[in-house]
């Protein structure tokens, strides 16, 4: 619980690198989230090469945090692993999720920032990469140390919460 609430959007970074050894760290996480049939349709990029994020914020209108990040992971999902068709969206969420949370654990600052289904974001991101057909693109996560601190939020809301068909 302490992960899943310290676990916020950050958006500024400091210049400190952040290693090999925590971003895979934080792609075993993502690779243990569950997934639909055990079909594990996620793949990732992990994108560090500063001539290529400079191109994200052209693609992506709410990307602009990517330059200050130490590295960013972009979340795909490959369709041509799909046991049902379509839920490899929700794979991919599960993943994404894990990922933040682990970044969280290593006291990194991430983001999740969304591509699909924006057609513009999926075209552009899938151009700038040259990914294959199957693969389509997610998500984005910039990480590195975190430049800015926010606090704790309590979302509970029993407003929200129904049980069985009292529902109103």
């Amino acid at each position: 619980m302490k992960t899943i609430f310290e676990r916020r959007s950050i958006r500024k970074y400091t210049e400190e690198e952040v290693s090999d050894e925590i971003v895979k760290k934080m792609l075993k996480a993502g690779m243990a989230a569950p997934s639909a049939g055990n079909a594990q349709t996620w793949e990732f990029v992990v994108i560090d090469e500063d001539e290529i994020i400079e191109k994200i914020p052209d693609i992506h209108p709410y990307s602009q945090m990517v330059t200050e990040a130490s590295k960013v992971i972009l979340v795909c999902g490959n369709i041509a692993r799909e046991k049902f068709e379509g839920l490899w969206v929700q794979d991919c969420s599960a993943a994404t999720q894990n990922i933040l949370l682990e970044a969280t654990s290593n006291n990194l600052g991430a983001v999740w920032l969304g591509v699909y289904p924006v057609k513009e974001r999926v075209n552009g991101i899938k151009k700038l990469l040259g990914l294959p057909e199957n693969l389509i693109p997610f998500s984005l996560i910039p990480f590195g140390y975190p430049a800015e601190e926010k606090k704790i939020i309590d979302r509970y809301d029993e407003s929200k919460i129904h049980y069985n068909k009292n529902i109103k």
